[in-house]
């Protein structure tokens, strides 16, 4: 049965799908804190506490809000790939240790753990082959010999 086969020729799809749909998802989550304002900046920027920062939670705030939202919109298109996922795997760290240190039941970091192990996932896995990454930089397979620079 073709359902079963191990060959996943949609692969590159099927990463363009899951990166739209979690980039989306995440612009979404992002954006109200980015329009907030200074006073949810700071209150959001406190969570860095956490891993022992304890200056400018104005800036952190608008960091988290900047990394969701523009995080989201990046891994969306697959550019800047490496960065922005890295990002993206510190904001949901650090938004867990924030809800398991304060006491949270599970049920209220769940998503943020999720999100995380998916990030750093996504590190190893890549943005598959229809990303802006992909296109504006070919790995060394894709290039023409000619282009490559001989050092």
């Amino acid at each position: 049965m073709a359902l079963f086969r191990s060959d996943y020729s949609y692969r590159a799809f099927g990463l363009l799908l899951l990166r739209i749909g979690i980039g989306t998802m995440f612009i979404l989550h992002g954006w109200p804190k980015l329009a907030g304002g200074i006073e949810l900046w700071e209150n959001l920027g406190k969570s860095m506490e956490v891993v022992g920062i304890d200056f400018a939670p104005a800036f952190w705030g608008f960091m988290a809000g900047f990394s969701e939202a523009a995080g989201g919109l990046l891994l969306a298109l697959g550019l800047f790939w490496r960065p922005v996922c890295l990002l993206l795997f510190i904001t949901m760290v650090v938004a867990t240790l924030r809800h398991v240190t304060g006491g949270d039941p599970f049920n209220a970091y769940s998503h943020a753990l999720e999100a995380a192990i998916l990030f750093f996932a996504f590190l190893f896995i890549g943005p598959g082959g229809y990303s802006l990454d992909r296109k504006l930089f070919p790995s060394d397979k894709y290039r023409s010999r000619f282009n490559r620079i001989v050092v």
